[in-house]
């Protein structure tokens, strides 16, 4: 049998990569790793002094080939210039307005101005962690640094899908670390409080809406008559309320280096855009005083509407500025602050309201699917949004307890004071007698009502002992009389014993510049809580925050069951305050020009 013939030629087969000496005197390989745009190979070229080095070049580039692709030949990329053409190329055309508006703070902010020099395939894990540890030395919160990760994930996912580079770095990296808020919704009587001093205020519907049915800011700003059908109750939600975008409409001469405060500003976004998921688009049922505010609201609005005149936009929104223009979220959020202040209602975010909404059905025991669909949550997610905003209070754990004990033990459940220090041995917790009597403790000036007798006389002992010479008794007022003539009508009936828990105090007051204004004034007290309403005040052992008053002063406010916790909180209180009063646009303060 006849030997086969050796090849005449060593050439490689097509794609198999080569390696050659050249005439310059350098070792060469050509690799081919994948196919150009137009369709020919895309044979990369490595040269090196020897034959072994080239060598080596070229299986790590089939081995990098063979596994994650190697990265597509073209513009030699920087972080900044992949950012800027992914943010207004490819994320813009692609997201709505309110997450691009988010990337863009993200993008311009932040990763730019922090990483925007590094090469793209050279950027490391390392880079990105060390830049997020800068960003919150620097002082942004964890969250705004969480937002910088998020985001430049997202972009450097579409560099690798397109081959600009082999691996994410971002998605090694580790993000940092992000604590969930926990929030505290407002109690019953918050609400009432809120709800009533909404009622002085012009678009006191808006603020009803918010805390009763939880929606959304902007699904409330988004509201028009046509969604509201008042013979069957329901309110239809179905679009959001965006925030304004402006450009100069003065041709950059008014010398405002902001568009929003320019006098002849053009808004260069649309009012509102659909719910972003079908979840979103829900009929809400009214209760029957929300229906009667409406119609009382939609017979004011006519009333601006006829002192306007031909000022006067009609767009059919629900809640309008004086010349029914939609209002604009920013204004919104100061409303919703000042409310609070005028109120007396702890501070809080405005989509705290939603929470607080959230937790009422909780308590009402509204069924799981119902509050899915009147807080617009997708059936996929709905069991973790309500976890986040139903939050288990006092009382439910309180009952729940009494249901188990009862259950275990045969006993009689039972209600339980809703604070620590709250209850009195001996006295009955039992539920509201069927007689309509009120049992007033008057102390001095201030009557509390109990529906015990046994609550009423413990209280006028308590006041007698912690305040010698004064007087102090018990009177018994029938129920109606109480409710019509009573300073905080039926709300205020107490079923339990007040808190006796000392609680300590900090205040200062800042003039805008960092000047102590409150000077020669008492910055620091203690007060027993039991002599106020008790959902005024806090178990925790500190909390405070900072507020800026309609004058421009900045508040800082602290308090606490932990005397030491409350008094170094108060430096911190007191620092952010100057800080606050000194940079104001920091903290998203709207300032008067």
């Amino acid at each position: 049998m006849a030997k086969p013939k050796k090849p005449s030629t060593s050439r490689q087969p097509n794609g198999a990569s080569s390696i050659y000496l050249g005439k310059d005197g350098r070792w060469h390989g050509r690799v081919t790793v994948g196919v150009k745009d137009d369709g020919t190979p895309d044979r990369r070229h490595v040269s090196r002094k020897t034959r072994a080095e080239v060598t080596k070049v070229v299986r790590e580039l089939e081995k990098q080939r063979d596994s994650t692709g190697v990265a597509k030949a073209g513009q030699t990329w920087t972080v900044q210039t992949w950012l800027t053409h992914w943010v207004e190329n490819i994320a813009a055309p692609s997201v709505g307005e309110n997450t691009i508006d988010g990337y863009r703070v993200a993008v311009y902010h932040h990763l730019i101005p922090g990483l925007g020099a590094h090469r793209l395939e050279k950027l490391e894990p390392e880079h990105l962690e060390r830049f997020y540890r800068k960003m919150q030395a620097s002082g942004s919160a964890a969250g705004t640094a969480h937002q910088a990760h998020r985001t430049i994930r997202t972009a450097l996912n579409e560099a690798v899908r397109r081959r600009h580079l082999t691996t994410n770095p971002a998605s090694i990296a580790k993000a940092p670390k992000l604590e969930e808020e926990e929030v505290e919704p407002y109690t019953v009587e918050e609400v009432q409080r809120l709800l009533l001093e909404a009622g002085k205020q012009r678009n006191t519907a808006r603020w009803v809406i918010a805390l009763a049915l939880g929606l959304r800011q902007g699904e409330v700003l988004g509201l028009k008559w046509e969604d509201v059908d008042f013979a069957n109750g329901v309110i239809l939600v179905r679009r959001g309320r965006l925030r304004p975008r402006y450009k100069h409409g003065c041709g950059d001469k008014c010398g405002r280096s902001k568009p929003g405060y320019c006098p002849q500003k053009i808004n260069i976004r649309r009012e509102t855009k659909d719910t972003k998921t079908r979840a979103g688009k829900r009929p809400i049922g009214m209760p029957e005083e929300l229906l009667k505010l409406l119609r009382r609201h939609k017979e004011e609005q006519e009333r601006e509407r006829a002192l306007a005149r031909d000022l006067w936009e009609e767009k059919g929104y629900v809640f309008t500025s004086p010349i029914g223009e939609p209002l604009n979220p920013n204004t919104d959020f100061h409303k919703w602050k000042d409310l609070l202040k005028a109120a007396n209602v702890r501070d809080g975010r405005l989509h705290d309201a939603r929470h607080t909404a959230a937790t009422v059905l909780l308590l009402l025991g509204v069924p799981d699917t119902v509050v899915d669909r009147i807080m617009g949550w997708e059936p996929g997610k709905s069991a973790r949004m309500r976890s986040r905003y139903q939050h288990l209070t006092s009382s439910v754990l309180q009952q729940t307890a009494a249901k188990v004990g009862a259950l275990i033990w045969g006993s009689t459940p039972h209600q339980f004071p809703s604070t620590p220090g709250g209850s009195v041995p001996g006295l009955s917790q039992s539920p509201e007698p069927a007689e309509p009597v009120v049992y007033v403790a008057c102390l001095g000036e201030r009557y509390v009502p109990f529906l015990h007798h046994e609550h009423a006389q413990a209280v006028v002992s308590q006041w007698g002992a912690d305040h010698p010479g004064k007087p102090a008794h018990v009177e018994e007022w029938d129920r109606p009389q109480w409710e019509h003539e009573g300073p905080g009508g039926v709300r205020a009936i107490r079923d339990r014993i007040p808190d006796r828990r000392l609680v300590h105090h900090a205040h200062a007051v800042f003039l805008p510049g960092g000047e102590r204004l409150n000077i020669g004034r008492d910055e620091q007290w203690s007060v027993l809580s039991w002599e106020f309403e008790t959902e005024l005040y806090t178990d925790l052992p500190v909390r405070w925050h900072t507020t800026r008053r309609p004058g421009q002063e900045v508040e800082a406010q602290v308090r606490g069951t932990d005397k030491g916790a409350v008094y170094t909180a108060y430096a911190e209180a007191c620092a952010q305050a100057v800080d606050r009063s000194r940079n104001p646009a920091r903290y998203g303060d709207a300032v008067g020009r």
